[in-house]
């Protein structure tokens, strides 16, 4: 049984280093930022969750599996805040390419100063 265990969390540490290389390679390659967005917080986040998932496989110890769990929650709800920060702020800048959405429902709001009150 231990020996399974200790092949399934080297495989799981693999595929989170793995996503979280292919995250860094996007990051490098892709040129615009709501693809560079997506390359820095999806395979990341997996890959850091598989990663801490196989470290409390690999440890087998409740006060380790309590030291990751914060870790993953926190990591879940920083990733999707920071990269919605970071999009709006370049929707604010300019610097997406605005033929490039669908849809743009942030139009109404780039008319309309947020100081002006409506």
């Amino acid at each position: 049984m231990d020996a399974a265990l200790d092949v399934t969390a080297l495989v799981l540490i693999l595929i989170g280093a793995l996503l979280c290389l292919t995250a860094a390679i996007g990051v490098l390659r892709f040129r615009d930022v709501p693809t560079r967005l997506h390359a820095a917080t999806k395979p990341q986040v997996l890959g850091l969750i598989l990663i801490c998932l196989a470290i409390a496989l690999s440890l087998r110890s409740w006060p380790v599996v309590a030291f990751l769990v914060p870790v993953v929650l926190i990591q879940l709800a920083t990733a999707p805040l920071s990269a919605h920060m970071v999009g709006r702020q370049a929707y604010r800048n300019g610097t997406i390419d605005e033929t490039g959405l669908y849809v743009d429902e942030l139009a109404e709001s780039k008319r309309t100063p947020p100081a002006a009150g409506g």
